[in-house]
């Protein structure tokens, strides 16, 4: 989750908040790929989730973390509860369960992805071997309950925890029990903006059954390949989904602001305070309508903060974000913005997706949605299954990495970063099944092996 904005701009119109989202345009030369990543912290002895105070805890992991790489703390109250390299880099942050999260930097490559990738993970594991953790890269915490789960000392995280239970059943859940892997990709205009905005949501189940990891709950197989994916179907709904009216006629930034503004609020943040909001109104805050905030406007940053609470399969800000992904282990990891880079970033890929999508109803694109989590490759769309689709989609992504051209020091392109998701295909298997068939069959019962074998 990125960093809360501060900038205390007044905003007063909605041409403002369309002309703020407007400001991502740039130039194709300007484009970038930027990756972010969730692991499960645990205990190496007991493979226990990890608390935030203590001398072994995520507080620990993080002074150990600025020490090593001397980034910024950013601090609430007297806590740290992330870090950003003040060169432009990355960041790290904390999910609601200690959930230990890498915001990467945007970089032009799928290679500094990869680098970026492999230097953070060494210096995790630097930091965190004389602690006894031990990080997991799964969509869904494999064994521990919602009770077992800490809470990391965060106000928007409070807020949140009091409100999903009043708007959804698993929305706990979502917050301290899961971890995704996303990639943020640019736009041009906002013409360039919908078409990729429309590509990415037909296809975002797509991902989601490439990636599916979180077949476990609470040491059992819970029935579903991605049970992540499952959970934002009854997370809140006014905030999550498919994004349907983003394929009719008309549709741009001004559409998608109307959209954000009809999304209830959670929290407004005032110097280091958050002010609970939660069900409000944006629109009541820019009149300066709102009980807790009485005469108070908007600014800048409670839109751009606004905007990062909202949670479609694919999400608008100054970037498009691509959602639908469980976490998964390290070599995974630079497939999602590979896959994604290949599609969007290549016109003669974007525009075969865009022919594969478009004759798609809203109602055949949820169905997809909807099935995926549990049938994997098996889900069907238009008389298709996602399996073939997965290979279609696979293939233009390697011939749209292939046109890129972007090679390494060894003169390689960016299509090495797909393997792991070219042997599911072939295989015909997501990540899950593989993992369900070790539980039924060499782990006897067990997702104690997890710890190990899916270990960072």
């Amino acid at each position: 989750m990125a960093r809360d904005q501060i900038d205390m701009t007044p905003i007063e119109t909605r041409d403002e908040l369309v002309a703020w989202i407007e400001q991502g345009c740039k130039p194709v030369s300007e484009f970038r790929v930027g990756t972010e990543h969730e692991k499960f912290a645990f205990t190496v002895d007991g493979h226990r989730p990890v608390p935030y105070a203590g001398a072994r805890g995520i507080r620990a992991l993080l002074d150990g973390m600025q020490h090593l790489l001397g980034w910024e703390p950013i601090m609430e109250g007297d806590n740290i509860i992330g870090l950003f390299d003040v060169t432009g880099g990355g960041a790290i942050s904390l999910e609601p369960g200690g959930q230990f999260e890498l915001s990467g930097a945007p970089v032009e490559t799928v290679h500094q992805t990869c680098t970026e990738l492999m230097a953070h993970l060494a210096q995790v594991r630097e930091v965190a071997a004389p602690l006894g953790i031990g990080f997991l890269g799964l969509g869904m915490t494999p064994n521990w309950t919602r009770a077992d789960m800490p809470m990391m000392p965060k106000g928007r995280y409070r807020i949140m925890t009091d409100y999903m239970p009043k708007v959804g059943t698993l929305g706990l859940d979502m917050m301290y029990r899961t971890c995704t892997v996303q990639a943020n990709l640019d736009f041009s205009s906002e013409a360039d903006m919908v078409k990729k905005l429309r590509v990415a949501l037909a296809m975002q189940p797509v991902a989601t059954a490439l990636f599916a990891n979180s077949p476990f709950t609470e040491g059992k197989s819970n029935g579903f390949l991605s049970f992540r994916s499952e959970i934002w179907r009854d997370t809140d709904n006014a905030r999550a989904g498919m994004l349907p009216w983003a394929f009719d006629g008309g549709m741009g930034f001004e559409r998608y602001v109307d959209y954000a503004l009809d999304v209830p609020m959670y929290f407004v943040k005032r110097g280091d305070r958050y002010i609970d909001v939660a069900g409000k109104s944006f629109r009541d805050l820019m009149a300066g309508k709102l009980d807790a905030l009485p005469g108070e406007r908007a600014a800048i940053s409670d839109w751009a903060n606004h905007l990062s609470t909202i949670f479609p399969e694919v999400r608008l800000k100054r970037y498009l974000e691509m959602r639908g992904a469980d976490g998964g282990p390290w070599r995974r990891l630079p497939a999602l913005p590979a896959f994604w880079v290949g599609l969007l970033y290549d016109d003669a890929s974007l525009d075969a997706c865009w022919q594969l999508a478009k004759a798609w109803s809203a109602q055949e694109r949820q169905k997809l949605r909807d099935d995926v989590p549990k049938l994997g490759f098996k889900a069907e769309i238009g008389g298709r299954s996602m399996l073939a689709l997965a290979k279609e989609t696979l293939a233009l992504a390697q011939q749209g990495l292939t046109r890129r051209k972007r090679l390494d020091d060894n003169g390689r392109d960016e299509n090495r970063y797909l393997r792991s998701l070219e042997e599911s295909v072939a295989r015909g298997i997501t990540p899950a099944e593989e993992m369900l068939a070790k539980f039924h069959g060499q782990w006897q019962g067990s997702v104690a092996p997890v710890f190990t074998e899916y270990a960072y």
